[in-house]
């Protein structure tokens, strides 16, 4: 599975999956030619490599565990805010219609975005801020990294392996999610070389032969460009029902303020509430148009003749026009101050990441107290293998379950309200 390794060719198996492979673009990943997996394993005679992928992620604890995990407001603050799992289904189905217009792959795009966000932590990127600060030392913490480590071991169901021997394209795709991560050298793009980060990338590569500095393949861009039309339309919504802003407030965002001033001409006496979600409907189009003619410009451009051709370019291919992200940040900049950074919601954040804190140092000084499973063998004394144990535990946590257990081990748990 080195980036230099012949490709394996998977023969394509039924009509269903012969016809999708024609449809195809030549640019596209194309299943029947995948990289293949870690461990060998007999072709499924009726999905792709890609749809088992998107399956077996599906079936995954740790997907499941999403339910209850942050994606802005705590799970008992209401019924309908966006936990992590329903915003990486909402990714998903954009990247699907994305895939389909630019004829992508459509099961790679759903695997790549249902998994994105599996390496979270409970509450979010508070959550995750406060892991990295309390093992400061033994590497700190990263949910992209943690994903990796998710699906490639820590999943345990199959008798054969562990993780879940997903397809090396997937794989690609969910670590290069927000682009190439090393240059030509192999050090961080970020200036960060020599760091535990750099070395875990560095492993990763010298074991699956990712690129890591090209970016990824079209799917795996379109489900990052997913991600960003997913939660900058849900969060206006969330905000909205939270109460931080009102709708008269999107005034400070121009091409949003007129979709609004638009759907309330054509709808007159229309509830604001209606308003709300064909507003949320009209920018999803808006950006996925935007987005698709951009893309399809510098595809022509390019003129890539296979899906390695779009990893040596150099460049993004899926993403916004200029123009449309000069006005997307805008509304980057509304949310981050009337969402991201709104007292309350900072107020909790900062109860949360104690907990977490908590957690952290208790286990790292009591390493005997971790459940059945993840102790590790050096009991009462910090080290990395025990920090790598703690992290792998505490990232996996739900809220719930990170809320209770520190009501558990401490006299006095945030109410997180």
């Amino acid at each position: 599975m080195l980036s230099n390794s012949p490709v394996v060719h998977f023969p394509v198996t039924t009509h269903k999956m012969l016809r999708e492979e024609r449809r195809l673009a030549a640019f596209a990943s194309h299943a029947g030619y995948s990289r293949g997996r870690l461990v060998a394993e007999p072709l499924c005679p009726s999905r792709s490599p890609f749809a088992r992928d998107r399956d077996r992620i599906i079936h995954s604890t740790a997907f499941r565990r999403l339910s209850n995990k942050t994606q802005v407001f705590i799970y008992h603050e209401g019924d309908h805010f966006r936990s992590r799992l329903t915003h990486s289904l909402e990714v998903a189905q954009i990247a699907r219609s994305l895939a389909h217009i630019l004829r992508l792959d459509e099961d790679l795009c759903e695997a790549i975005s249902l998994a994105h966000d599996i390496g979270h932590t409970p509450f979010g990127h508070a959550g995750e801020r406060a892991l990295s600060r309390a093992l400061d030392g033994f590497g700190g913490f990263d949910h992209n990294l943690q994903t990796l480590r998710v699906l490639t071991n820590l999943e345990q169901r199959y008798a054969q392996f562990d993780g879940l021997n997903l397809s090396w394209e997937t794989l690609e795709g969910l670590i290069k999610h927000n682009g190439a991560l090393l240059d030509e050298s192999g050090s961080l793009l970020d200036g960060q070389a020599g760091s535990d980060r750099s070395e875990t990338l560095r492993g990763y590569e010298l074991k699956f032969g990712f690129g890591l500095h090209q970016h990824a393949s079209l799917e795996g861009q379109v489900a990052a460009v997913s991600d960003d039309i997913a939660y900058n339309n849900h969060d206006i919504d969330d905000g909205l029902r939270a109460g931080l802003f009102e709708l008269g407030d999107l005034r400070q965002v121009a091409f949003v303020w007129e979709l609004v001033e638009q759907i309330r001409a054509q709808h007159k006496g229309v509830e604001d509430r209606r308003v709300v979600f064909e507003l949320n409907r009209r920018l999803i189009t808006m950006m996925m148009t935007d987005v698709r003619d951009e893309t399809m410009r510098r595809i022509k451009a390019s003129n890539p003749s296979s899906s390695d051709c779009v990893r040596e370019t150099g460049e993004l291919l899926v993403v916004f026009s200029s123009g449309f992200t000069r006005k997307l940040d805008q509304l980057r900049s509304f949310l981050h101050q009337r969402v991201y950074r709104h007292e309350r919601v900072m107020a909790i954040m900062r109860d949360a990441e104690l907990v977490v804190e908590d957690l952290t140092h208790h286990y790292m000084q009591h390493p005997q107290d971790l459940p059945k499973g993840w102790s590790c063998k050096s009991v009462g004394g910090e080290n990395n293998q025990c920090a790598e144990r703690v992290r792998d535990f505490i990232a996996g946590m739900t809220d719930r379950y990170a809320i209770d257990l520190h009501r558990s081990l401490f006299d006095d748990t945030p109410n997180l309200r």
